[in-house]
């Protein structure tokens, strides 16, 4: 029995070190170097092939090496293989961090300052308090919940969008399609945390973007495919966003002549809001070959008729 992996090259050697840290006892093998395939029981992969369990036939968990599965053609899975997230608490924290520098910068209008100082401007622009700016977040699973815990004591007024109901820390939760609308129109910033499905693919288009009070700010960690970029460079043309903080992009990095590499209202970063902690990734491994033992449920499986 091993632990095979075959995802980023230039991380392998840190994954390797992590398991002969925390589980020397275990078997650890870096891909090419596969050995008999037969040996495989766990993999941690970025994307699947048709071909998986003919590759690795006493297969029995595939973990993704990201924290998304979107990569994944949950189609080309066998049924009783589950696909595990690699999420971990420290992972949550690092988000949650980005995610409040991102809301403050634009409570703050830090994109404004910075054209200022740009064209040698010196003015004041009206302070708003946090407790009359409202803040959204679209997508209410954990990480979701963990940034709304951190914006809490800020003072902001919370509501989030769901496609159920969740608890929302001082706040409103919006739940399903029909309450989108509602959701967007009281939503003075608005961070996008949902999962990439078919569903929400491209769900922040013209329509909803309009949706928004005039001069919103945008914070997008969730995933590029939610984003019609296209009209986000026209709402921030026509001041329905009046600043957007991007993590991640239809295409990464976004070619040379993307109007957001010198839009004045765009802060890109280069898909850094959070990432895997291959620390807290083998202990999350390790805790479910726990459960697997006891015969317990496994943390952090996909449901594959929701898609995350």
């Amino acid at each position: 029995m091993c632990i095979l992996y075959m995802a980023w090259p230039s991380d392998a050697e840190q994954w390797r070190a992590a398991f002969a840290r925390l589980a020397p006892e275990l078997e650890f093998r870096l891909a090419p170097d596969i050995g008999d395939p037969g040996d495989v029981r766990y993999l941690i992969a970025w994307e699947s092939s048709a071909d998986l369990i003919e590759r690795f036939p006493n297969l029995r968990v595939l973990y993704s090496a990201g924290a998304g599965v979107d990569q994944f053609d949950l189609s080309l899975l066998p049924a009783h293989v589950p696909l595990v997230r690699l999420v971990d608490p420290a992972m949550a924290s690092i988000m949650t961090e980005y995610v409040q520098f991102a809301v403050l910068a634009l409570h703050r209008d830090i994109l404004s300052y910075r054209a200022q100082q740009t064209a040698r401007v010196w003015a004041e622009l009206p302070i708003i308090p946090a407790a009359r700016r409202r803040v959204g977040v679209m997508g209410i699973g954990n990480l979701g919940l963990a940034v709304l815990e951190r914006l809490h004591p800020l003072g902001f007024q919370l509501s989030g969008w769901n496609r159920s109901e969740k608890a929302v820390p001082g706040g409103r939760c919006y739940v399903g399609m029909e309450q989108l609308p509602a959701f967007l129109a009281q939503c003075d910033i608005l961070i996008n945390l949902l999962p990439l499905t078919p569903q929400t693919t491209g769900i922040l288009n013209r329509e909803r973007l309009d949706c928004l009070p005039m001069g919103a700010g945008l914070v997008n960690v969730g995933r590029g495919a939610h984003l019609v970029e296209a009209d986000v460079v026209r709402a921030l043309d026509e001041g329905r966003l009046g600043g957007a903080i991007l993590d991640v992009f239809e295409q990464e990095p976004p070619p040379p002549e993307h109007p957001f590499w010198s839009h004045p209202k765009v802060l890109m970063t280069p898909h850094v809001a959070s990432t895997v902690q291959i620390d807290g990734a083998v202990s999350v491994i390790l805790e479910n070959l726990r459960r697997e033992r006891r015969g317990d449920a496994l943390l952090n499986v996909v449901d594959r008729s929701r898609g995350y």
